[in-house]
């Protein structure tokens, strides 16, 4: 496969999960928002910080309101990760890797496409927010399931899972870490309802909060949602199972051309690592700590892959 094919396959399944996680964010935001009597400023900010684009939002807004937030999130052309610009890029990289995709995966993005930039046409008010951000999941669910049902399982279809696992480990961590790092206003919230209310939220942004209480029943605690956000390999959205998942795909790669690259040893030590850990450990070392060498080498990991399958070729 020519290199900008497979970076187009990459960056297509990136940028859609981007734009639906943007969407989890922008919901986590909200729900946590209601939580509080007073200024919801905290949640707001926390969330352009963990969508990454803070510094952009400040450039262009002085002060800190939700609905300008909600704007800029969902619907600013000048705003890479905003949920309209990702469906765009998503859109554009399906459409330059055409001949790559079943009809079925191409009808889907480009609908998915049409349809969140009809439904982001004009400002979202907060009373359509939940419908909105619920057409944006559904249309990212639909394009998966595409994906997953009709695409052949070869290095086209490996690429772009491996993209969606970047994305969603990066995604995950960067909740996880806006949470424990920026919502809280003071020590003295850890453990309070306003505090478990938030890391219920955190549960719901990654569609886990009903596989959690299977599992954990009615026990809420900040240490048992981190491990089952980072160590649950039976979670979609776990740290454990994006790697884990990058490895396997990256196998199948190694198969088909016949040798292994130094991304592939970057991800098998990112999951040892993952392996070796439990979440005492991590709470030791300091989740954000853990958190940020996390995203730093999941970072690094998506550059040695385009490096090593010349995405710029």
């Amino acid at each position: 496969m020519l290199g900008r094919t497979a970076a187009g396959l990459f960056w297509l399944t990136r940028y859609m999960e981007r734009a639906e996680n943007t969407a989890r964010l922008a919901e986590a935001g909200f729900r946590m928002a209601l939580t509080r009597a007073e200024s919801n400023t905290e949640e707001w900010g926390s969330v352009i910080t963990t969508a990454g684009c803070q510094q952009a939002y400040l450039e262009k807004h002085e002060t800190i309101r939700s609905e300008k937030i909600l704007d800029f999130l969902l619907r600013d052309k000048e705003n890479p990760n905003s949920v309209l610009c990702g469906f765009h890029a998503a859109r554009e990289n399906a459409r330059m890797t055409r001949t790559a995709l079943t009809r079925e995966v191409w009808e889907a993005i480009n609908d998915a496409w049409m349809s969140v930039r009809d439904a982001l046409r004009r400002p979202v008010s907060e009373r359509d927010l939940p419908e909105v951000l619920s057409l944006v999941r559904g249309q990212g669910a639909q394009v998966r399931g595409a994906v997953t049902g009709t695409m052949l399982r070869n290095d086209i279809y490996n690429f772009m899972q491996i993209g969606t696992l970047v994305e969603r480990a990066d995604n995950t961590s960067r909740i996880l870490d806006a949470k424990y790092y920026v919502l809280l206003p003071s020590s003295s919230s850890i453990g309070s309802s306003l505090d478990n209310v938030q890391w219920e939220m955190i549960l719901r942004s990654a569609s886990a909060e009903r596989s959690f209480y299977w599992l954990n029943g009615g026990t809420v605690s900040p240490p048992a949602i981190a491990d089952f956000l980072i160590f649950d390999a039976r979670l979609p959205r776990s740290l454990a199972f994006c790697y884990d998942m990058i490895t396997e795909y990256l196998g199948r790669l190694a198969e088909e051309y016949g040798e292994s690259t130094p991304a592939h040893e970057l991800a098998i030590r990112q999951e040892n690592r993952l392996t070796a850990l439990n979440i005492a450990l991590v709470f030791e070392e300091g989740l954000h700590e853990f958190l940020t060498s996390f995203m730093a080498q999941n970072a690094a990991f998506s550059a040695q892959i385009e490096t090593d399958y010349r995405f710029n070729e």
